[in-house]
């Protein structure tokens, strides 16, 4: 089963107010509203059409411009020279400072410490124990003064300080205090009702006879307001669209279309004509000149190499002729030597 969808709430009555005001306010703010919407569409068009065509290309090249300058030096010298310059130091100050301590440590301080526990062990801590218990001997001695001194001026401050207070506070203080809060009580009272009639009764009036009402006529213009301003905002968007589409189609009739028709029509024949008539007769005979160009260049190119034979021939004589190499397979009946091409496990 399909869930219910959630019946719409019922709008509440409007009064003739509201009825009276909004066809004016829509009617003003639609007359407001539609030239702002089509300089907003505008400068939309012309800010996405700046940004694909110059400020991003713009961008891409400054971002270049900025790893070119600012990031691959940086990884450059992080990577070529950083890097190595703190390897070699942490080589140099592993080699001059924690070998040497750790060898001072192991071989100096370990013993120098080993002593001391030795010494604190067997001297320091037998004298501590005998300090310790010489000072618990005198400490159980003042411990016993102490405990009588205490008990001596607990009793005095008892029968001297406590009980006096005792009684000054059940019989002065607390009817002098009851006394004082049954006037403060009667002064709040009376400053209680005096705030309330001099300043919070005029308050509230104010409150539910002006603002209120006020408030809810204000609330009640804006929210007209605001759906005027949406209405206007999606009336004054059709129109841009229609005006933009007006304009497109405008230019693509007084400037796209004339252009293209004078393309198709004329300069398309004329192209036709000029590549028929004239460029591919010339490139014919270019490539015709190109052809005998190059035969003539490489007729040139033997003539110079045959003359210089004949003046090397002529200066040097002419080349050694090959001394013919016998390279036949021994007969059955030879045998291979050092002079020839058999072994002697070959021999008969």
């Amino acid at each position: 089963m399909e869930p219910q969808k959630p019946l719409p709430e019922p709008r509440q009555p409007e009064g003739c107010l509201v009825t009276a005001l909004r066809i004016p306010v829509r009617i003003v703010v639609l007359v407001l509203v539609v030239p702002i919407r089509l300089v907003w569409d505008a400068l939309v068009v012309t800010g996405r059409f700046l940004g694909d065509t110059l400020l991003r290309p713009f961008g891409r090249a400054l971002l270049w411009v900025g790893r070119a300058v600012f990031v691959w030096p940086f990884v450059g010298l992080w990577r070529y020279v950083a890097v190595p310059l703190g390897k070699g130091l942490a080589w140099l100050g592993n080699v001059l400072v924690v070998v040497p301590v750790v060898w001072l440590y192991r071989y100096v301080l370990t013993p120098v410490g080993h002593g001391l526990a030795w010494v604190y062990a067997r001297v320091l801590t037998p004298i501590g124990h005998g300090i310790r218990w010489v000072l618990r001997g005198i400490g159980a001695g003042l411990a016993a003064v102490g405990r009588g001194l205490y008990a001596a001026a607990a009793w005095l401050a008892r029968y001297l300080v406590l009980v006096p207070a005792a009684w000054v506070y059940a019989w002065i203080l607390t009817p002098i205090g009851h006394g004082i809060r049954w006037v403060l009580r009667g002064i709040g009272l009376a400053l209680y009702w005096s705030a309330r009639v001099v300043l919070v009764l005029p308050v509230l009036v104010l409150w539910r006879w002006v603002l209120v009402p006020v408030g809810r006529f204000l609330a009640v213009v804006g929210r007209e307001v605001g759906d005027a301003l949406g209405h206007a905002w999606r009336i004054a968007g059709h129109l841009s669209l229609a005006v933009g589409r007006f304009l497109g189609t405008l230019f693509r009739w007084i400037f796209v279309e004339p252009v293209r028709w004078v393309y198709r029509t004329l300069l398309t024949p004329v192209g036709h004509v000029v590549r028929d008539v004239v460029l591919r007769p010339v490139a014919a005979v270019a490539r015709g000149v190109g052809r005998a160009t190059r035969e003539a260049l490489a007729s040139v190119r033997e003539s110079v190499r045959q003359a210089r034979a004949d003046v090397r021939r002529m200066l040097l004589g002419g080349p050694r002729e090959p001394v013919a190499v016998d390279r036949r397979e021994p007969t059955e009946h030879e045998t291979r030597t050092l002079g020839r091409s058999t072994t002697v496990l070959t021999k008969d």
